[in-house]
C-alpha cells in the first residue's frame, strides 16, 4: 500500500494547486496509475469518490474485503478526508444507462464550481454524480463556441452542457433526454446558474425518435454524448454506439444550419470512427486534446468536431 500511498500524497500535492489556479472543486487525484491498484479516485471538494474496477468490485472474500478496506484507509488518509465522507462506486460491467441508475437513496448532493459555474451533484445514489470530470474542457469549449448560437444537447443526461452553452450566450438551448429524473437534474443546474429553465426547453423523448423527426437545418451547435450501450425500456431499440453512431453523426449534420458544427462524444473504449464520416465530412479529432490535467488514459473519451465539407 505504500506505493499508493505516494502516488496519492504526490498527485495530490500537484493538483491541488492546479485546481485552485482552475477554479475548480472537482477533479481527479488518481487514475489507475499503479498496476494493481485499478481505482479511480475523485474529490469534490471535502468528499471524496473512490470507483473500484470491476475485478476489484467483486471481491468477496476475507482478503479482498481487508485489500478494500486498506485502499480506502489509505485514500481517506493520504487526501485528509474523514472516511464517512468516502463514497465508494463497485464499477461493474454494465451496459447502458445501467450505469446511471440509483443504486442508493440516500440524497447526499453538493454544488461544486467549474471555471465559473455551478453543478449539481449526487455523491451517493448513482454510480456516476452527474458531471463528468473528463468532459470539463469539452464544456468548455462549447461555452466559448456557443454565442448567439441555437444548440442543441442530446443524450442530455443532468444538463451540463446545456449549462455551458447557456452560460456562453447561446440564443436558445434544447436539452433532449428520455429520462425525466435527469432532465430535473438539468432544470435544477441551470437554475443554479440563473440560466434559462424554461419548461419548453426540455424534452423528454428517444434521441433516435427524435432525430428522426427533427427539422431540418434548424442547429448552429449540436452535443452528440450518447452512452455507450442504452437498452432502456423506454426506448424502442438497442442502442451500441460502436454499430450505430454513423447513421446518428449523419442525422444530426442533417440537422445543421449552414456553417453548423456537431460535437460527437463518447466513452466507449476502444471507440473507432466509421470511415464514411472521415470521407464525407470535416473531423477535427480533439480526443487528446480535450483530456484534462488530471486524467491519464487516452481511452478515456474520444471527441470529435465534425461539419459539412
Amino acid at each position: 500500500m505504500q506505493e499508493l500511498a505516494n502516488r496519492l500524497t504526490k498527485r495530490l500535492k500537484h493538483l491541488k494547486k492546479w485546481a485552485r489556479r482552475e477554479g475548480l472543486d472537482a477533479y481527479r487525484v488518481y487514475d489507475h496509475d499503479i498496476p494493481g491498484y485499478p481505482l479511480a479516485v475523485d474529490r469534490y471538494n471535502d468528499d471524496v469518490v473512490v470507483h473500484l474496477a470491476p475485478k476489484q468490485a467483486q471481491l468477496g472474500d476475507d482478503e479482498g474485503q481487508a485489500w478494500k478496506d486498506a485502499v480506502l484507509a489509505v485514500v481517506a488518509e493520504r487526501l485528509g478526508v474523514a472516511v464517512e465522507r468516502l463514497f465508494v462506486k463497485h464499477r461493474m460491467r454494465q451496459k447502458g444507462r445501467e450505469q446511471y441508475e440509483a443504486q442508493a437513496k440516500q440524497g447526499v448532493e453538493r454544488i461544486v464550481h467549474e471555471y465559473g459555474l455551478r453543478y449539481i451533484v449526487n455523491l451517493s445514489d448513482y454510480i456516476d454524480t452527474g458531471l463528468f470530470l473528463d468532459h470539463r474542457l469539452l464544456r468548455k469549449a462549447v461555452q466559448a463556441q456557443s454565442r448567439h448560437k441555437r444548440v442543441l444537447n442530446l443524450f442530455a443526461y443532468t444538463g451540463s452542457f446545456s449549462v455551458a452553452a447557456a452560460a456562453g450566450g447561446a440564443k436558445t438551448v434544447l436539452t433532449v433526454d428520455l429520462s425525466n429524473t435527469y432532465l430535473n437534474w438539468a432544470r435544477r443546474n441551470l437554475e443554479a446558474n440563473k440560466l434559462n429553465a424554461q419548461e419548453d426547453t426540455f424534452v423528454r423523448a428517444d434521441v433516435l425518435r427524435f432525430l428522426d423527426r427533427a427539422q431540418k437545418g434548424r442547429w448552429d451547435l449540436i452535443v452528440l454524448d450518447p452512452p455507450s450501450f442504452s437498452n432502456s425500456k423506454r426506448m424502442d431499440e438497442i442502442l451500441d454506439i460502436q454499430r450505430d453512431h454513423e447513421p446518428m453523426i449523419r442525422q444530426c449534420l442533417r440537422l445543421l444550419a449552414k456553417d453548423g458544427r456537431l460535437l460527437f462524444s463518447t466513452n466507449r473504449h476502444h471507440f473507432s470512427l466509421d470511415e464514411t464520416i472521415r470521407r464525407d465530412f470535416r473531423v477535427e479529432d480533439v480526443s487528446k486534446a480535450s483530456l484534462p490535467e488530471d486524467f491519464h488514459n487516452h481511452q478515456t473519451h474520444r471527441a470529435f468536431w465534425i461539419t459539412q465539407e
